[in-house]
C-alpha cells in the first residue's frame, strides 16, 4: 500500500500561500499609512522567508561547531522577518510609503498567490481523483 505524502503533492505552494497572505497584509498596512507622517515602510523578504520555511519543514536545521556561532534557533514557522523599505524619493514628513511602488507589489504578490492556489486546488482535485479511482 502507498501512501500520499502532501508534503511531496503540494510542494512549496502552501508555505508559499501562507507567506503571501502575510505579505498582502504588510503591503496593504504600507498603503493604509500612505498618508502618516513618519510611517515606514515594511516588505518581506519572500525568497529568503520561503527558503527558511523549507529548510525547517525539511528538517535541515543550522548546527553550530563553534561555541561562538549562533544557534539559528527562534525562527520556527512563525512570522517572517519585515524589512524597511528604502525609499526612492522620501516625503518631507518621513513617510517612505511610495504608493505605486506598493500598488505594483501588492498586485503583483496577490497574483503569485493566486497561482499558488491554483496548483494546490488542482493538485487536491488530482488527489481526490486518485482516491476515488478515476
Amino acid at each position: 500500500m502507498t501512501t500520499i505524502s502532501f508534503d511531496n503533492a503540494f510542494g512549496i505552494h502552501d508555505d508559499a500561500m501562507r507567506l503571501r497572505s502575510q505579505r498582502s497584509e504588510v503591503l496593504a498596512n504600507n498603503l493604509a499609512n500612505a498618508d502618516t507622517p513618519g510611517y515606514k515602510a515594511r516588505d518581506i523578504d519572500f525568497q529568503a522567508a520561503l527558503q527558511e520555511a523549507q529548510g525547517q519543514q525539511e528538517g535541515m536545521a543550522m548546527t553550530a561547531s563553534d561555541s561562538g556561532h549562533m544557534t539559528g534557533e527562534g525562527g520556527g514557522g512563525g512570522s517572517p522577518e519585515l524589512m524597511y523599505r528604502n525609499p526612492i524619493q522620501p516625503s518631507i514628513d518621513g513617510n517612505t510609503v511610495d504608493t505605486q511602488t506598493e500598488m505594483s507589489k501588492y498586485m503583483r504578490n496577490s497574483m503569485e498567490f493566486q497561482s499558488s492556489f491554483q496548483f494546490l486546488n488542482s493538485s487536491i482535485k488530482g488527489l481526490k481523483d486518485a482516491l476515488a479511482g478515476q
